[in-house]
């Protein structure tokens, strides 16, 4: 069965193309590659998935296809919510609310049509597959 994780790869060096070089084209934070490469991240954004759709000469569809969107109903969207803000001030330490496993968080920064920075709360549970993606 192809993964998520696995299909990128494969496309990506089917083309030759390095993680750095994709980061770059696909205008991604490299370590965002990485983790999607990694399996850690298993849902993408509208705009990531496009422009790995673009640069991996591929139909967004074919990669949402592998997508698995695990922040299901078992959590509340408010405590999503609290734990993204947490993550945004700076907060460490952190549990998943599903195993109580200490969370991995980063902040990724991107830039809007305009120039804008707009920062994203990231986080991956470092035992079940709990993730927030924005």
């Amino acid at each position: 069965m192809k993964t998520l994780a696995k299909f990128i790869h494969e496309k990506r060096e089917e083309l030759g193309i390095t993680v750095n070089g994709l980061a770059i084209a696909a205008n991604i934070d490299k370590n965002e590659i990485e983790e999607i490469e990694e399996g850690k991240t298993l849902f993408l954004s509208v705009p990531v998935r496009q422009a790995l759709a673009k640069v991996l000469k591929c139909e967004p569809e074919e990669i949402k296809a592998l997508e698995k969107d695990i922040t299901d109903n078992i959590i509340s969207p408010e405590i999503i919510e609290s734990i993204k803000e947490l993550i945004l001030n700076g907060a460490g330490g952190l549990k998943c609310p599903r195993c109580g496993a200490p969370l991995q968080t980063r902040i990724a920064k991107m830039y809007d049509l305009e120039d804008n920075l707009v920062l994203h709360p990231k986080a991956h549970c470092t035992k079940c597959p709990f993730q927030i993606h924005s």
